[in-house]
């Protein structure tokens, strides 16, 4: 007996409508969980309050970033990121201030009740951290400035986060990038010195 296929015509099926009372959930990462602290993000975070020539729009940022996570009383001794916190209460933009009050207060009641609770921390090994501290040794001549000037270290913070936090391909040729157009071009050394042009926007412009 012959087999035939019988082809029906194709209906459209009305989209079910979502239901607003229904909960999206979302799955959470390791590090959006406050009490997993990141080392390097908050050096970072710190480096950016702690430099003078800082836009008030970075400073939010960073105190934004802050106040997702819960470091424990050893990050806070190690890193001096509670001292750099405390500072910002007194800055004379109202909004700085606001925040970092907010953030610091929030730090210090949370360990305050729950001093007993370690947080997880998530550090570099000794390898990267030496390598890294060549590119701010070249960074550091190219600015003709110290190694440990609070600019240099912002900006390879800066290139690090943008290369993933890896010493990767990316970020040698960021530091290299940036090394030289610091040492051949006089007029973006002025503008990354006097603070009209951002660590973050000057490493954006030269990432690899």
């Amino acid at each position: 007996m012959d087999k035939f296929v019988i082809r029906k015509p194709r209906t459209q099926e009305c989209p079910k409508k979502k239901d607003p009372r229904e909960k999206i959930y979302k799955q959470a990462t390791l590090e959006s969980l406050k009490r997993v602290v990141v080392i390097e993000d908050i050096k970072r975070w710190k480096s950016m309050l702690e430099l003078s020539v800082q836009t008030k729009e970075n400073l939010i940022v960073a105190l934004e970033e802050l106040r997702k996570k819960i470091p424990s009383k050893e990050v806070l001794r190690s890193t001096k990121i509670g001292h750099t916190v405390n500072k910002m209460r007194k800055h004379p933009d109202q909004d700085v201030a606001v925040l970092a009050k907010a953030v610091y207060t929030e730090w210090r009641t949370f360990i305050k009740d729950h001093s007993n609770k370690p947080s997880i921390e998530v550090r570099s090994n000794s390898n990267t951290e030496s390598l890294r501290k060549n590119a701010q040794k070249l960074l550091a001549e190219a600015l003709q400035m110290e190694i440990g000037h609070p600019l240099v270290e912002n900006i390879e913070r800066e290139a690090f986060h943008l290369s993933s936090r890896l010493i990767n391909m990316p970020y040698r040729r960021t530091v290299r990038a940036l090394v030289f157009a610091l040492k051949h071009k006089p007029e973006i050394r002025a503008q990354v010195q006097n603070g009209m042009l951002s660590p973050s926007t000057f490493v954006q412009s030269r990432k690899k």
